[in-house]
């Protein structure tokens, strides 16, 4: 899948990324809609932990969108998404859009990272079954045949 599909994706991703990011921190420090931050006080948050929060949202999404830190970055809203999972079911609302997300923070670099490519491979073999470990691996005989 290394055709102009890929060619964009990257981009398109890593930009609903930061829509989404900045919108939300945005909104943690303006206290604006005031419900999003009843709702994380709610959850058992403490209200002076927003504005922090906020910042780190912020400081991950810098690691994601600067290319050497980008899977740094990634690694580190992961973790942060699976903070707000929590939070979310506490709060018994969906966490479907932040899996969402996590799949376009994945997918904004994943094309753009040689090694997630044979870290989490997305391909078949030609019989239709899963390649196996030394399929995947670069150098590997079966890789080179």
């Amino acid at each position: 899948m290394k055709g102009k599909l890929t060619v964009w994706m990257s981009p398109v991703f890593k930009g609903l990324v930061a829509l989404v990011l900045v919108a939300s921190a945005i909104m943690k420090i303006t206290h604006t809609p005031r419900m999003m931050v009843d709702g994380l006080v709610r959850a058992g948050l403490p209200e002076s932990a927003i504005l922090p929060i906020a910042l780190l949202e912020l400081t991950c999404l810098v690691l994601y969108l600067i290319p050497r830190t980008m899977v740094l970055g990634a690694v580190l809203l992961t973790g942060y998404f699976g903070g707000a999972m929590v939070v979310h079911i506490i709060s018994k609302e969906s966490v479907f859009p932040l899996i969402l997300i996590g799949f376009w923070i994945w997918g904004g670099i994943y094309y753009s990272v040689p090694g997630l490519l044979s870290l989490l491979p997305l391909r078949r073999d030609l019989a239709g079954g899963v390649a196996t470990r030394d399929e995947i691996r670069p150098g590997s005989r079966a890789a080179a045949s």
